[in-house]
Formats: C-alpha cells, structure tokens, sequence
C-alpha cells in the first residue's frame, strides 16, 4: 500500500465531501482504540473543525486513558480540534430502570451493549446538529462487509466512512504514518461496550489477521471444505458472522408494490 498516497487521498476525499455539504467539519466519538485515532487525525489534517467526544458508559480505566492522552495530541498538533465529555452512564442506568431487563442473560447482556452504542450516536448528532458538522464512522472494511461486527444505528449510523475500504492491518499502516500513540497501536481491538477490556479477538473467536485471510479466501471462491484444522475453523467463524450480519450491509428491504396494484 502506498501510504502517503492513501492518506492524502481520504483527506482530500473528507474535505471535498465537507465542503460540498457545507458544513463546518467532523465528529467523531473516540474510543481509545486504532480505527477512531486514525480516522479522528485523517479529519484533523483537513483543516476543518473536528470535535472529538468522549462517551464513557461504565468505562474500562485503560479506554479512557489511551482516548484522552490521543486527544491531547491531536489539540497540541492541529489547531481547529477541540474535545468534550459526555458521560452517558447515568442515562444507560436509567434507559435500564424503564426496559425488561427479563431473559437469557447472554441475549439481555447484547441487548444493552447495542443500547450503548445507539445512546453514542445520537450523541453525536446531536452535536453534529449544534455545530454543522457530519458524524463521521470509524469503521474499517473487515467489520463493516466482513463480519459485521458493529451496532446497526450505533457505531453504524454516520454520515461517511473514511476508512471503510482499507483492511485492519491497513488502518495500523496508516496509524503508524501519522504518529498514533503506541498505547493505541499496540492495544487490543476492543469495542467497548461491555464495561471492561475484553478484545474483538475475545468476543469473535478470531484475530482480525486471521478474519483478513478468510475474507479473501471468500472472495477467491473458497469455502469451508477447502481447509482443515484452524484455517477451517476460522473460516467458518468468518462465515457464520458474514450471513448472520448481512442485513447490516446491504440496503434497508423495500417492499416494492407492484404498479397494477396503485
């Protein structure tokens, strides 16, 4: 991959786009993990307004440190970023007071981590409203056309997604380039949204290597029969989040009615 040259496209790509739109720049929700830090600095180099948002809900420690000690960077390397904290924990515990909370405690447990990342959207836009400015997503190409491994109008709801394309192991190229901090680049993909530090890797069953391998064995044609041993294991994980995700990728289902009938 040509790094320099990617960057500088996805930079040119966000401010043609904000620019067309009319607005004022970006917001971004920072998490303290690899995909936002790159995103959040792609969006600082426009020269546009970045806001980036702290959204602690029962936080793991070691989250919010890596997201403000990336913060403090970006403020001290590009002048038009600013930051704030909203603390969302006092809402989720009341969201929970007024919801069964009923049922497998596996389902239950899901069920809230997605609430989780639905209250941080509509966080977002609510200051994306404020200020004129376009929620922008963080995720990369594996978890949005791989596994699906996002929040359906959670960390799926943006206005754009800058580094869709580009595979994990690309997403750190690109980290490295721009300086991310190394606490960043060499912690553990983690999503967040469960209240401690359990990674992707944990929660998936696969490292994203691995998840990057079976994406394009699928795209070569391969299935599970191909392989044997951890390979077909992986694969298999692969493909059972790829279908059982699929509506998270592809356009909402429109029930066409047919013209005799109008």
């Amino acid at each position: 991959m040509q790094t320099e040259k990617v960057v500088n496209h996805i930079v040119d790509w966000l401010k043609d786009y904000a620019t067309n739109a009319r607005v004022n720049g970006f917001v971004i929700g920072i998490s303290g993990g690899i995909d936002s830090a790159v995103t959040s600095t792609l969006c600082a180099k426009t020269g546009l307004d970045l806001l980036c948002i702290e959204m602690p809900i029962h936080q793991a420690a070691s989250h919010v440190t890596r997201a403000q000690e990336h913060i403090t960077q970006l403020k001290k390397r590009f002048p038009k970023v600013s930051d704030t904290r909203t603390d969302l924990t006092p809402v989720f515990e009341e969201f929970k007071t007024e919801v069964n909370l009923e049922g497998k405690q596996a389902t239950v447990d899901m069920a809230l981590a997605n609430t989780r990342a639905r209250l941080r959207m509509t966080t977002l836009y609510y200051h994306a409203g404020l200020l004129g400015l376009l929620v922008t997503g963080t995720g990369n190409k594996v978890e949005d056309f791989g596994v699906g491994f996002y929040t359906k109008y959670g960390d799926g709801g943006v206005d754009l997604s800058p580094i869709a394309d580009l595979l994990k192991s690309e997403v750190y190229k690109i980290g490295k380039y721009l300086d991310v901090p190394e606490s960043i680049m060499n912690a553990a993909p983690s999503d967040g949204l469960f209240g401690d530090a359990r990674s992707d890797e944990d929660q998936i069953g696969a490292s994203y290597p691995e998840l990057e391998w079976a994406m394009q064995m699928l795209d070569k044609g391969k299935k599970a029969e191909d392989f044997e041993g951890r390979k077909r294991e992986v694969f298999e994980i692969f493909m059972r989040y790829n279908r059982s995700n699929k509506h998270k990728m592809i356009p909402i289902p429109i029930c066409e009615i047919p013209k005799n009938l109008k």
